[in-house]
Formats: C-alpha cells, sequence, structure tokens
C-alpha cells in the first residue's frame, strides 16, 4: 500500500439510521437511503434532513434500502434487501454504533428494486425469469447505470444462522420491462460500478475481499474471460478487509468502502481503499472523523461543482461526511451536476 492519507473531513449529517447508497444532487443536496428507517433521505447542506419516501411499500414485510442511482428519467432508483434482524455489537464503545444488520429478518418476503418519483414508490422487480424457473431477488444491494438507460445490480443475498444465499449480477431496464440474470454463482456481490469507458463491470465482494470485473464490448455485452472460471478479471485480492460499496474516479481509479481491518474490532476505523485500474493500491484514507472511529463505511459518491468533493456513508455511527478529492469523480449518466 503506497499511501495512508488522514483526511480532514466535514461531518454534514449525523443520527442516520444506518446510511448508504449516496447520491449528489445539484441544489448541493446529497440523498442517503437509511436501511434501519427504511427511508430516502434528503440531507440538505445547511445538514437539515427530510424524508423524501418512506420504502415500506407492503406493512406485513420487512424493508432494508440498500443503494441508490439517479436513473434516466430523472427518478431515483433503490435497491431493497427486503429487511435484516439487527443485532447488538457486544462490546461496541459508547460512541460506536451498537447494532448492525445482520440476518434475514423474519417477516423478510422477498427483495427488491423499486423507483422513486417524488414521493411515489413503484416497485418495478422482485424475481427473475431464470430458463423455465422463477427466481427471487433475495437482497438487492447495489446498481450503476450505464449509456443506454439500464442498469446493473447486485444482489448480496440472505444471511441466517447457518447458511447464507450463492446470488447473482442482474441487468435490468428501466421501465420495469426486462430483467436478466447475467452472472450467477457469485458469494455476497456488493459494490458494483463502471469504469470511466463504460468497457467494465466492477464488482466489489464482501468476504472474499475482492474486486473482480468483467470486460464488456461497446455494445455492453460481457466479454468472458477465458482463462478464469467465471469470466472475471481480478483487479485486486489485496484489499485490508471486508468490502462494501464503491465509487470511481475519472482516471478509472476505484475506491471502495473498506470495513474493520482489523479483525473483529469496532474501535478500529475502516477507510476507502482506493485502487489503480491496474490493480494497484494507491491509497487508504482513514475514516477516523472528530476523533470517532467509523469500523463499516458502507458507500462513497463524488460531487461538487467540480466533482473532487467525496461524500461517504458512515453506517456504523449514522454519519455522512465529506472530504476534498485530488481527482475528480467519474460523470455518472443522468447526473445534473
Amino acid at each position: 500500500m503506497s499511501g495512508f492519507r488522514k483526511s480532514k473531513f466535514r461531518v454534514l449529517a449525523s443520527g442516520l439510521g444506518y446510511p448508504e447508497g449516496p447520491v449528489y444532487q445539484s441544489d448541493g443536496s446529497v440523498l442517503v437511503v437509511e436501511i434501519a428507517n427504511g427511508t430516502l433521505t434528503q440531507v440538505s447542506p445547511d445538514g437539515s434532513k427530510k424524508t423524501v419516501a418512506d420504502l415500506h411499500t407492503d406493512p406485513s414485510a420487512g424493508t432494508g434500502p440498500n443503494g441508490a442511482a439517479i436513473g434516466p428519467d430523472g427518478a431515483i432508483y433503490v435497491c431493497n434487501n427486503g429487511g435484516v434482524v439487527w443485532n447488538d455489537i457486544p462490546a461496541s464503545p459508547k460512541n460506536l454504533a451498537t447494532k448492525v444488520p445482520l440476518f434475514q429478518a423474519p417477516n423478510y418476503k422477498t427483495g427488491s428494486i423499486q423507483r422513486v418519483s417524488n414521493s411515489s414508490v413503484t416497485t418495478l422487480y422482485t424475481d427473475c425469469k431464470v430458463q423455465n424457473a422463477t427466481v427471487p431477488l433475495r437482497s438487492p444491494d447495489d446498481l450503476v447505470f450505464d449509456s443506454k438507460g439500464n442498469f446493473w445490480f447486485s444482489d448480496w443475498g440472505k444471511l441466517r444462522p447457518t447458511d447464507r444465499d450463492i446470488t447473482a449480477i442482474y441487468y435490468a431496464q428501466a421501465g420495469g420491462q426486462s430483467i436478466m440474470q447475467m452472472l450467477p454463482m457469485r458469494s455476497a456481490p456488493n459494490g458494483i460500478a463502471l469504469s470511466p469507458e463504460d468497457d467494465r463491470l466492477y464488482v466489489a465482494e464482501t468476504y472474499a475481499r475482492w474486486i473482480v470485473y468483467w470486460k464488456l464490448d461497446k455494445q455492453g455485452a460481457i466479454v468472458s474471460n477465458k482463462d478464469t472460471l467465471d469470466g472475471s478479471y481480478l483487479l485486486t485480492s489485496d484489499l485490508p478487509g471486508p468490502v462494501d460499496s464503491m465509487a470511481v474516479d475519472e482516471k478509472g481509479n476505484v475506491y471502495v468502502a473498506t470495513m474493520m481491518p482489523k479483525g473483529q474490532n469496532a474501535s478500529i476505523p475502516g477507510g476507502i481503499t482506493v485502487v489503480s485500474p491496474e490493480g494497484k493500491i494507491l491509497d487508504f484514507i482513514e475514516l477516523m472523523v472528530d476523533g470517532m472511529p467509523e469500523p463499516l463505511p458502507s458507500n462513497i459518491c463524488f460531487g461538487g461543482p467540480d466533482r473532487r468533493t467525496a461524500f461517504i456513508t458512515l453506517a456504523g455511527t449514522g454519519r455522512l461526511v465529506s472530504c476534498k478529492m485530488k481527482i475528480p469523480g467519474k460523470a455518472l449518466h443522468y447526473c445534473t451536476y
């Protein structure tokens, strides 16, 4: 690892319920999903918070919004994990979070992809046809739109006391017309991102502690690596801890939220690991914010007038923070800033 940066962070909001999926808006606000509260929330530049939408579409079922992105129609598209059980951290220091999401919720029915327009919520997908079978979405986690207006998303799967799901990467149309299972047999696929030229699809897998990618041709179709069992290429397997979601800068570097680099010690801060397109770890941005360590960073996006501001969700301590970056983030499709 060539760098270890202690950045200056600005705390934009606190008291969030396990935030994820930051989306920068042209007015300077940031949208986040709150997994614990089941909401899409807007954080204004002055730090005030407003609920944009309640994502509990079925009163009898669980909910857990896990990722968000702007679609070609200007609506917000949300990965919903369908609900989790919140477990205590037995030895959590007083200034840290005391609960983390773990097992499948008792009232869980299915995961889903949701569309939010103003405060109206529509469920687009809950399953996918694979050959002659209907495969339910287990725990959609993160999504990214391509230049065609379609999106890739990861399904992290559900964890239970003695087993967990093997899931897949999916590709779907924003209008709800079509969904395809593209990359099956994945174990805990989490963050998903496209390279600046949309010629690589990156996937971070939590427990494997690696980032893999698939090459895409000019039509967006997967070009498999003939030398690997799953057609992927390995970007890196040298990450210092389990990984969550990620973003890409305009030079193609990948920024992945990295949790608990010292095993199960929740008092050690996680960070953002920066990886070059060649797989070299360039930096680790330690998330010690105002003297409080963040063991469970969840996601990052770029924003601001020059896209040089990183907005990072600190899920474990319920905060949204920002810091300056040297390289602008990739201009995401359909963002208006």
